[in-house]
Formats: C-alpha cells, structure tokens, sequence
C-alpha cells in the first residue's frame, strides 16, 4: 500500500490528557489497589475475606483522607491491612500525583514538562518551575511533622497510659500520620473518647489537624516568611483568618449547645468541656477524630457542624470541603455587593473577577452534589433528614465524623457515601475536567441583558 505526499508527511495526532485527568486516573488506580490489597484474607482478622463493600469503602475513605468506616478499623483489620490503610492516607494527604513527582524526583534527579504540569495541578503552583522545590518542600514538612507528632504521642501511650514500647510507637506513627492528612481513622473503637480529658493528646491531635488544614502553600509561605506578614498572599491571609475564626466561632457554638448534655460534656468538669468543644470544633473542619458521641448530640450542633463541615479547610492541603478561601471570597463579594462596590477588595487587593465564577461554581456544584446524594440516601435508607445529611455533607467534606448509621445503611447508600468521598477528595470541578476532552473557545460575545435578581 502507498500513500500520498501528503499523507506521509502528515504528523500523528497523539492524545495528550488534560492533568485533571491523569489525577483522577491516579485516585481510580490508587483505589482498586488498595481494595484489591484489602481484599486479601490475612487483611482481616477474622478467618476469610473482607467483602468488597468493606474493602472498597475503607480504601476510598483511607486515600480521600476522610475516616468514614463501616468495619472498626482497630479489631477488624489486621496489623497488614492497618499498615495498607496508613499508606493509602499517605497517599491521598500528599496526593497522588505530587508522591509520583517525589519518587520521580529522587530517581532520576529531574522532571518532565509533564509530570511539572501534573504536580502543579495537584498541589496548585502557580509557576511550573515551583514544583521541584515545592514537592520537595511539601514531602519534607509533611515527614517532619508526623514525625514530631508521633513521638509526642508515643511517649504520651508509653509513659502515661502504660503501653509496650512497640505497640505505643505503632500508635503514635498511625495517629501523627491520620491527624496531619486530616484523615480521622483511629486505632481505638470509640476513636478518641477515652482521651476527651487528656490536653496532651487532645492539644497534640488539634495542632496536628490544624497545620495539615491549613494547606501546604499556606505552610511553606509561613516557613518563608513567618516574620513579613505584610508579603504574605492572599491565599495565606484568607486561609489564616478564617481558620481562626470559624475555630472560635465553633467552639462556642458546640460548647454553648452542649454544655448541660449529660450524654456530650454535661457530666465534664468545666475545663474538659472547654477542652472537647474546642476538639471537636477542629474535629468538624475536616479531620473526623471525635472525644464524645457524636450520636448523641442535639439536633442544633449537628446543623451547625453541617455548616463547618461543608466549608473544610484551606486548599492545595489535606483538608476537604469547599475550602475557606471559598467561603471567604463569597463573604467579600456579598459585602461589597451590600455596599454597591464596583469592585471586591480583599486585604488591600483587588480579587479577579474570574475568582468569582469559580468560587460560584465551587459552591453550587458542591450544593447540588449533597442535596442529590442525601435525597437519594433518604429514599434508600428511610432515616431522617438531619442523620442522613450529617453523613452526606462528612463524607463530601471529608471528615469522616458519623452519628453511627454509616455501618447500618444499605449497600446503595453506602456506595454513595464511596462516591462522596472520592468527589469530595477529588473536587467537583477537578471531576468535571477531567472528564471533559478538551476546553471549548468561545470566539464570540453575546449581547448583555440582567435579570431581575432577588
């Protein structure tokens, strides 16, 4: 057969993926291995396997970082299949594609232009050049931390609550570990009750949460720049004053609410309960460590943990939600809005328009993915609202906090706590691009018309 001039010369069109994609195959691929790894019979203690509802869950919360199970993870998993669940948490709190870059890093000492745009995208560098420090930088604080949190801990378990040496350094790797990637599994059946009046693991855990909330390009400025508040972005002062705040706010509001509960704090001394309001109040940002029954707490702090749960923690980090930057930018265009600006001003800078559309985007799309999955898990399951959407809004926002029906639910409903979580992780516009062939140019403009609004 011969061909043409033309089409001998003609270049092959070869499929370039979009990094969203590429990031949401990883996640795919990072999953079916460790379900895979979970469904091994010496993963579980008892004789035979695990089913794949079981594995399937416990790997899409380990690696979304969210906590949410329906087997305890402290007497059902082997010591094989805990140490599979704290990799995939490793895993999802660095992020796929930045732990790929890492590994590349290390061993062949350099990076393609692709695997530069990959780790970009996951970790949201701004500069392509950026991602060899920042991947750099990112590994090395993520180890130093969990590493200092694991001793505090093991020490804590050795000298205090009276454990073997080996078995108190196990549990302070797996919880310096789950704490920092915000991931909330516990090796404790009741999670961290038994602790409520221990400040030292109770601060210990908190500090942790907080600083892998914060996001790491809010971490590795501060590392830069502690000292110049002034040179400090947009991003980090967003993400510093709204953490801030909503950690106050919710420490009232929870200790306010449960103060007098008998089943909750009533029966604390007045310090412990300070002590598990504030805990709890970090907890519902996106860690899902508890100190006190969930279950039993009034219809009210549930709400009102939906709403800090829905927001989560800073972005480019291991926390979920919406992110505060998210709910902050809302904040400042609603009151410049009020006021009739014609522009948002945030911190003495003016916030791109485009920064609107995505927050608006964010927003909506993350209302319309947790109403559809809690409708549909009322439908399935025939609970009450507030339970249903206490699980729906933790499993979006990964935290991994639950009133106990999670294990009860039927499998449909547990699978779109699966899906959830991995959107959640993932992100519902990182979702949608990645499934999308390729961005659409629009060549033309539309004449203008407003709507009455309001």
């Amino acid at each position: 057969m011969q061909f043409s001039g033309r089409d001998a010369v003609r270049p092959r069109r070869q499929r370039r993926f979009h990094p969203a994609q590429v990031i949401f195959g990883a996640f795919t691929a990072a999953t079916l291995a460790g379900t895979g790894l979970l469904l091994l019979p010496f993963a579980k203690v008892d004789p035979g396997s695990a089913t794949w509802v079981e594995s399937l869950f416990t790997a899409v919360s380990a690696l979304a970082v969210t906590g949410h199970v329906i087997v305890d993870t402290a007497t059902y998993w082997t010591p094989f299949g805990q140490v599979v669940i704290l990799v995939l948490i490793q895993l999802g709190g660095l992020g796929v594609m930045t732990f790929a870059s890492f590994v590349g890093l290390v061993v062949v000492r350099r990076l393609s232009f692709r695997s530069r745009l990959n780790a970009a995208t996951e970790t949201k560098s701004v500069g392509l050049d950026e991602v060899r420090g920042l991947v750099l930088g990112v590994v090395k604080v993520s180890l130093l931390i969990e590493a200092i949190v694991a001793s505090i801990f093991a020490l804590r378990f050795a000298f205090t609550y009276g454990y073997a040496p080996g078995e108190a350094i196990w549990l302070g790797v797996f919880h310096g570990i789950s704490s920092f990637n915000n991931a909330g599994f516990a090796l404790f059946s009741d999670s961290m009750m038994g602790f409520v009046s221990d400040p030292v693991i109770s601060l210990t855990l908190c500090a942790s949460v907080i600083l892998g909330g914060l996001g790491f390009p809010v971490i590795l400025e501060l590392r830069k720049r502690f000292r110049r508040p002034l040179l400090w972005s947009m991003n980090t002062r967003l993400v510093l004053v709204f953490t801030a705040s909503l950690l106050v706010l919710g420490t009232a509001f929870i200790t306010a609410l449960e103060w007098n509960n008998p089943a909750t704090l009533g029966d604390l001394a007045w310090p412990d309960r300070i002590l598990a309001g504030f805990f709890q109040s970090v907890q519902t940002r996106t860690a899902g460590f508890n100190s006190v029954d969930i279950s039993q707490l009034g219809g009210a702090t549930l709400l009102g943990m939906d709403v800090l749960m829905f927001i989560g923690g800073g972005p480019a980090g291991t926390a979920g939600g919406i992110k505060v930057t998210t709910f902050g930018v809302l904040l400042f265009i609603l009151i410049a809005e009020m006021r009739g600006d014609g522009v948002v001003n945030i911190f003495g800078k003016r916030l791109s328009r485009a920064v609107h559309r995505q927050a608006i985007a964010v927003v909506l799309a993350s209302v319309a993915l947790v109403i559809g999955s809690t409708i549909a898990m009322m439908i399935i399951s025939g609970l009450d609202l507030d339970r249903v959407l206490f699980e729906a809004i933790s499993a979006f926002g990964t935290v991994g906090l639950s009133t106990g029906i999670t294990a009860s639910l039927p499998v449909p409903a547990q699978l779109i706590l699966v899906m959830l979580m991995f959107l959640g992780r993932l992100g519902p516009i990182t979702f949608a691009t990645a499934l999308a062939l390729r961005p659409r140019s629009i060549l033309y403009q539309l004449p203008k018309e407003r709507p009455i609004i309001g």
